[in-house]
């Protein structure tokens, strides 16, 4: 499961320097029928291979194997890889055809991994402005005025965003803005700032933060969980405070 749409994921089949992101730096892919498929893993070993099918945002078929001829003669294998969309994100199922049953299980964790390192790729180009996400979660929580601060929510989180901590537990943002609204109210003043860089990982999004006073002093601090949809806006917020 990757959080991003298949569009996203898909780009990383068919231009060479998002290949090379989750392969290694040199690798090459002509997405087309007949096109050339070069990968150099980080250590060195070089595998090949040609595209037999590509359908956009659904499926990429490449024969697999390696420079050296072992353990997989060049041309020996077969790949097949296909996108499904999910409400989540995308759902990649891999398939890769070996004849040899000691070479097959040799390969299984190996995809396991580069799999997983493929689907954190795509995710943070989706979370590539998360920083400015979170920045504008925060803003919202400080705007006064109720418009702008729906516009601003609406623009950077899912009608149905999420938000817990310890003193809230809402679901949309029909929940989340009179709750905003609220706060400001029993709390005149106080805003939460980003302190440091965020963090993120497979579609999780961990910021600190620092929550002050109108006069500016410090009167706490702690991390947001961030979730972000396959179109990188908001979709869940956990606050932890300490």
């Amino acid at each position: 499961m990757i959080h991003a749409t298949p569009e996203s994921v898909f780009r990383f089949f068919t231009d060479s320097a998002r290949w090379a992101k989750w392969w290694g730096v040199g690798s090459t892919i002509d997405a087309r029928p007949g096109g050339r498929v070069y990968i150099r893993h980080p250590e060195g070993t070089e595998s090949v291979g040609e595209v037999l099918e590509i359908a956009p945002a659904r499926r990429l078929v490449f024969t697999y194997g390696y420079a050296k001829g072992t353990p997989i003669a060049a041309g020996g294998s077969r790949v097949t890889i296909e996108l499904t969309p999910e409400r989540v994100g995308t759902r990649l199922h891999l398939t890769h055809d070996i004849p040899d049953i000691a070479a097959r299980d040799e390969h299984v964790q190996g995809w396991r991994f580069q799999l997983s390192l493929f689907a954190n790729v795509v995710a943070d180009e989706v979370a590539a402005k998360a920083a400015a996400l979170v920045d504008q979660w925060f803003d919202a929580w400080a705007e006064p005025d109720a418009q702008a601060r729906s516009t601003l929510l609406t623009a950077i989180a899912s009608p149905h965003v999420r938000f817990q901590d310890r003193y809230s537990n809402l679901e949309g943002l029909d929940d989340v803005l009179p709750h905003i609204a609220a706060a400001q109210h029993f709390m005149p003043g106080m805003r939460l700032r980003r302190a440091g860089d965020v963090r993120h990982c497979q579609g999780m999004v961990l910021c600190d933060w620092i929550a002050s006073k109108a006069d500016g002093q410090q009167v706490g601090k702690g991390t947001n969980a961030f979730v972000l949809d396959p179109t990188g806006r908001i979709e869940w917020v956990i606050g932890f405070w300490g």
